[in-house]
Order: structure tokens, then C-alpha cells, then sequence
């Protein structure tokens, strides 16, 4: 068991939303195709000013305010995203040039819509290992940014945001009760972004090709994400010595509505215990979960002594299923 608390969680997301009714206007869709295949309604959208960091800086704000901490008193700022600001530095080091503070160490964990869970991971093996008192965990994306908004099979999926919290090393008997995370990296071709790296660098005909956009093979993502996020559950809560009746709350990562409905049912775990955000916010990759667990706690289904599996699956491919006792 990693012991901790949530001193506080914030959130930040774009002032304009786009709905499906404006994406029709962009390509050959519908609100019914987009709703009945997603689940998703709205999404929010960043204006050219807005960054991950942007995003991040915000919700971190907002998260530390709600802890009562200083953004300065952190002891360090551990960032997921797959929309970084740039390649070099980290987004973490643009979060703390936003927020302008200086000292604690801030960096990046790359691993997609898996990268929030894989974040607390991390930041609560620094707080074990004593390598800190408190860390603000953030996730953060501009996924508008790197979509092709001329492909409907992916540009209906994304939205933008960033979510944070603060967590505190603690005696008591919460934290992470248990976690399963993994990868496979034979599947990196089912969802990437091709050019910008050192790869495929960037060329005026990777551009042109459109390269440095998401490239998906949705139903092939469909099947192994289902698989991949009812595993590494399954297995969280075994190693924590749970059933899925001990579980409370389920939250997600909010790719779509048929995935999480999928991932619900062979998880047993019933409807109304499901936080869903995905209708208004689409797929904001890192940042759904740190958001869901925002509302969540906001609206008050996450009580102290909650038990609370967190699921996910992101590019790699990976995975990660973790048991929160708050």
C-alpha cells in the first residue's frame, strides 16, 4: 500500500465548446452518428493562445488553492500528457514557468490516456521512498492541437483540459491500496502520432501527409483497450483483496461511452456506481481522470473511506488499474 491524501484537486478547460452539431459543419457526421457511437455531446476547445501547460498551470492553481499549499511549497510536479508543449523541456518545467516557481524537480510521464494513473504511481513511490511530502500530479492536454480535423473517425473523439491534485504522505490507512500497470509495445502502431520525433522528423511533406496528427485504428483500439482495462482492474483489485462489490466508485478513462460501458459489464460493477464525464468533455486522454476524480469529488461521490478503481488504456499500448481508499 502507498500511503496518502488528497489535500485538494482542481480542473481547467477552454472557454469554447464545440458541439457535434459544429463538428457537421467541419465534416460528414451527425450528432446521432457522433452520440450514438461515443456518447460524447461536447467537448471543449483551446484557442491558439492555450497550451497543455496553460491548462496545467490552471488546474494545478486551482488544486493547490483548494489544499491550501503553495504551488512554491511543493516538493515536486509530476505531469502527464500526450500534447507537450514542446519536445524539450518538459511541460512540467512549463507549468512551473506559468505559475513562476523554481526549485522542485518537474517532469513528464509519457504513456497516453494511461498517463494520470502512471503519474500517481510515480509520485506516490516518491512520497514511499520519502523523496517528498507533497506533489501536485497534473494532467494536462491540447488534443485539438495534434487531430486531423478533416478525419471523422477521430477529431468527434477529442477535447482539451487539464485536471490536478495534490496529494499529502500520510499514516493512515489511504492511498493506493494496489495498482497494475503495463505496456506492450508491439501495439504502438494501432494509435500514434507518426512525425515530429526522431523517428520521422519533421519534413514539409510529413506535414503535408498529415503526419503530425492522430492516426487510429479504432476497432483494433476498441478490442484490446476493453481487454486491457478490465485486466489491469481485475488485477489491482485482486492484489488489494477486493471484489468488485467492495468497489464504490468506478471512474474510467473516458475514451468513449461504449468502451467504459464495456469495461463496466465484465467488471460487474453496477451503473450508477460508474462516474461518467464523457458526454461533455470527449476524450481529453491524460487529463479525463484527474478531471472525473475533480467532479467526483465536487459532487460528493467520493467520501472520505471510498474505495474507488480507477481504470485506463492508452497509446503503446498501455494500461493501468489502480484501488484508491480516500
Amino acid at each position: 500500500m502507498k500511503r496518502f491524501k488528497i489535500l485538494g484537486t482542481g480542473l481547467a478547460v477552454p472557454q469554447r465548446i464545440m458541439t457535434n452539431f459544429d463538428i457537421a459543419e467541419l465534416v460528414d457526421t451527425s450528432d446521432e452518428w457522433i452520440t450514438e457511437r461515443t456518447g460524447i455531446k461536447q467537448r471543449h476547445i483551446a484557442d491558439a493562445e492555450t497550451s497543455s501547460a496553460t491548462l496545467g498551470a490552471r488546474a494545478l492553481k486551482d488544486a493547490c488553492k483548494r489544499a491550501g499549499v503553495p504551488a512554491a511549497k511543493l516538493d515536486a510536479i509530476v505531469v502527464a500528457t500526450s500534447s507537450p508543449d514542446t519536445l524539450f523541456p518538459s511541460t512540467g518545467c512549463w507549468i512551473q514557468n506559468e505559475l513562476g516557481i523554481r526549485g522542485m524537480p518537474a517532469f513528464d510521464v509519457a504513456a497516453g490516456c494511461s498517463g494520470y494513473l502512471y503519474a500517481l504511481e510515480v509520485a506516490a513511490c516518491m512520497l514511499v521512498a520519502g523523496s517528498g511530502k507533497r506533489i501536485g500530479v497534473v494532467g494536462c492536454e491540447v488534443m485539438s492541437k495534434v487531430v486531423n480535423w478533416t478525419d471523422r473517425s477521430t477529431c468527434v473523439l477529442f477535447g482539451d483540459g487539464a485536471g490536478a491534485a495534490v496529494i499529502e504522505s500520510c499514516e493512515q490507512d489511504i492511498g493506493l491500496l494496489a495498482s497494475n500497470w503495463g505496456a506492450d509495445g508491439s501495439l504502438a502502431p494501432i494509435l500514434y502520432l507518426p512525425a515530429g520525433g526522431t523517428r520521422t522528423p519533421a519534413t514539409a511533406q510529413t506535414v503535408k501527409d498529415g503526419l503530425h496528427t492522430v492516426q487510429m485504428a479504432g476497432n483494433t483500439v476498441f478490442r484490446h483497450a476493453v481487454r486491457a482495462m478490465t485486466a489491469a482492474s481485475k488485477a489491482a483489485l485482486a492484489s488489494a483483496n477486493l471484489t468488485p462489490d467492495d468497489v464504490d466508485l468506478l471512474i474510467p478513462h473516458q475514451a468513449n461511452m461504449r468502451i467504459m460501458e464495456a469495461c463496466r459489464r465484465r467488471l460487474d460493477i453496477p451503473v450508477e456506481k460508474m462516474v461518467s464525464i464523457v458526454d461533455r468533455y470527449g476524450n481529453m486522454s491524460a487529463a479525463t481522470i484527474p478531471i472525473a476524480i475533480h467532479e467526483a469529488r465536487e459532487a460528493g461521490r467520493m467520501p472520505d473511506g471510498s474505495t474507488v478503481a480507477l481504470a485506463a488504456f492508452g497509446t503503446g499500448l498501455t494500461w493501468a488499474g489502480a484501488v484508491l481508499r480516500t
